[in-house]
């Protein structure tokens, strides 16, 4: 299953957290979120296609986001799990540890907010920046 999420970059954009990374449709953003990679995304976790949270809430499910600014991808590797909630109306957060909340799409990942290149959070500290959060579940 394949879902795409545009979002935009911000101009607070700091991308140092080392467990997580979050997109948001809030429009702004305080220097203090440190994980948020995008503000304006049109989906939180609650406008996740139905069948798609049905695979993210298995344990054996492999999910894969990719992050796409301009020429660059990045890609994250993480787990499904049986105790997801997929709610949140705002944001999709995607976490190293196995915490789960409203916000959580993905645990156990890879990578954290502070992998991302400099050379994509450079791009991303520009409001007229959009991006691309892909979601594959398999």
């Amino acid at each position: 299953m394949h879902y795409e999420i545009p979002f935009y970059g911000h101009k607070n954009i700091r991308s140092t957290h080392q467990k997580t990374i979050e997109i948001t449709t809030d429009p702004k953003l305080s220097t203090n979120g440190n994980c948020i990679i995008g503000v304006k995304s049109n989906s939180g976790c609650n406008g996740i296609p139905i069948t798609m949270k049905s695979h993210l809430r298995n344990s054996n499910s492999d999910v894969t986001c990719t992050i796409s600014v301009d020429k660059f991808t990045f890609k994250i590797k993480g787990k499904g799990h049986e105790n997801l909630i997929l709610s949140h109306p705002h944001d999709i957060v995607i976490r190293k540890s196995s915490f789960t909340c409203p916000r959580t799409l993905a645990i156990k990942c890879d990578k954290a907010s502070n992998d991302i290149p400099k050379e994509m959070i450079n791009m991303l500290q520009n409001s007229d920046t959009k991006g691309i959060f892909a979601i594959d579940v398999t």
